[in-house]
């Protein structure tokens, strides 16, 4: 049987008076992609920056990798490859002092590592972060997540920004990962991104955990619904 790699047992985060999330009850276990469906403004980021200890909740619990989000962050993040929806980056740097500090941060030799990604990825290492694109610096945070092999993956939205050939590219190299051990958590509105790439599924909406399911059972009762759509206007 597989461990859980996250657990999250009845989180809720409040941002003043306004809605995070309320009473979020999920695992992901080791292995999976685990893709996390709903809306903007769902409280996706919310959960993932919680997971993460950048954000101090209300109530609950969550732990990663068998240690506390809050009281263990630094611990955590080093077992972590990270993709928030918005990368925010040194602007006068080039990619490759970027990625080089990342890897410092780690204490890790990524260089090889780094070289595949920027192979496959096609980045010009020496360019400076504010000469690039939206979808270049969205493979920078690709690279910088990637590159120290950790053993689970947050992506938030991660292929917002690149175009289909660089999703396709994104997507094989995360499958490469899994294949070698490591866990996603896989945050989108994409639907198709869930049933191409994912076993499992958690949607949210407006704050709320909906259900958790595997993809399989997501889409067999889609395809059931949409019948029964079907065939009642066929009766009216």
């Amino acid at each position: 049987m597989k461990n859980n790699i996250i657990e999250i047992d009845h989180l809720t985060k409040r941002y003043g008076k306004h809605r995070g999330v309320t009473n979020v009850t999920l695992a992901v276990q080791e292995g999976d992609i685990f893709g996390f469906l709903g809306p903007n403004g769902a409280g996706k980021s919310t959960t993932i920056r919680s997971i993460l200890g950048f954000l101090n909740y209300e109530e609950g619990k969550i732990q990663v990798c068998g240690l506390d989000s809050i009281h263990d962050h630094e611990a955590i993040l080093k077992n972590v490859g990270y993709i928030p929806s918005e990368a925010w980056f040194y602007p006068e740097m080039t990619v490759n002092q970027l990625l080089q500090m990342s890897a410092d941060v780690r204490k890790v030799d990524c260089r090889a590592e780094k070289e595949m990604l920027c192979e496959k990825l096609e980045m010009d290492v020496n360019r400076k972060i504010n000469e690039l694109s939206l979808g270049n610096r969205k493979k920078v945070s690709i690279i910088c997540a990637m590159q120290h092999k950790p053993k689970l993956f947050i992506f938030d939205e991660p292929t917002s920004g690149l175009d289909p050939l660089m999703q396709n590219t994104f997507f094989e190299l995360l499958s490469d990962y899994v294949k070698m051990g490591a866990t996603c958590m896989l945050s989108t509105h994409v639907l198709s991104e869930v049933r191409n790439y994912c076993n499992k599924v958690g949607m949210m909406k407006e704050g709320l955990l909906l259900c958790t399911d595997s993809v399989e059972n997501l889409t067999k009762s889609s395809a059931k619904r949409i019948r029964m759509i079907r065939n009642k206007e066929k009766l009216d």
